[in-house]
């Protein structure tokens, strides 16, 4: 028996890029199949937020993350160059934002192809734009070995990005009936489980439902 499940996924998001290894894990390890399903950043989901943000708060979010990427023996630096245009003094988002929706509407598109190939897409380049190891890893220089792997055609996605973002926007839709804006996000039978570090806790309710180690 296989179950399913899905993970909200953004590639901005330094918690999503600490969480991209473990559902790939697990897939390998059990009868689990997860969707992964791509989001805008929560500066294009909901840019208000960071007028709002205390000034502490990014600095301590950044000290967290550092923190949990040491624990898991992961690197971690900030994106070189940052996929959202945002101004840094105020900190204004930029209206349009080619980059990041681009890398989105990939993931999607890698995802279609077949369920692995969209959770190799988002670990991989999710360590290159946060592992602090690759520069411009949203660039097509750096995405081209990764799409190739997942069998993507680049013109093909640019040809026709609306059906992308239709799907970006359904998941981000899903993402708020799953009961919670942030990612990642596992949600599995209505019950949400949020952060990097409970989705080894939700072995425990997808277990119940029959999960088992794979042959």
């Amino acid at each position: 028996m296989t179950v399913e499940a899905d993970v909200f996924h953004s590639y901005r998001s330094p918690c999503s890029y600490l969480a991209a290894p473990r559902p790939v894990a697990l897939t390998r390890a059990r009868n689990l199949a997860i969707r992964l399903r791509p989001v805008s950043p929560v500066a294009g989901r909901a840019p208000g937020r960071f007028a709002r943000e205390s000034p502490s708060g990014i600095p301590c979010l950044l000290r967290d993350v550092r923190r949990a990427a040491e624990y898991d023996g992961l690197p971690f630096g900030l994106p070189r160059p940052d996929p959202i245009v945002q101004d840094i003094e105020t900190p204004a988002i930029g209206p349009e934002q080619p980059s990041i929706r681009r890398v989105t509407r990939l993931a999607v598109a890698a995802g279609r192809r077949k369920p692995e190939a969209g959770l190799r897409f988002a670990e991989a380049v999710s360590s290159g734009l946060c592992g602090g190891r690759v520069e411009n890893r949203h660039e097509d220089a750096q995405l081209g070995p990764i799409l190739a792997h997942a069998g993507l055609d680049l013109a093909e996605v640019d040809a026709d990005p609306g059906v992308f973002d239709a799907e970006v926007e359904a998941n981000r839709a899903a993402l708020d009936a799953a009961g919670h804006r942030s990612v990642p996000r596992l949600a599995f039978e209505g019950e949400p489980c949020f952060g990097q570090d409970r989705l080894d806790l939700a072995l425990r309710t997808v277990r119940r439902a029959g999960l088992q180690p794979r042959a």
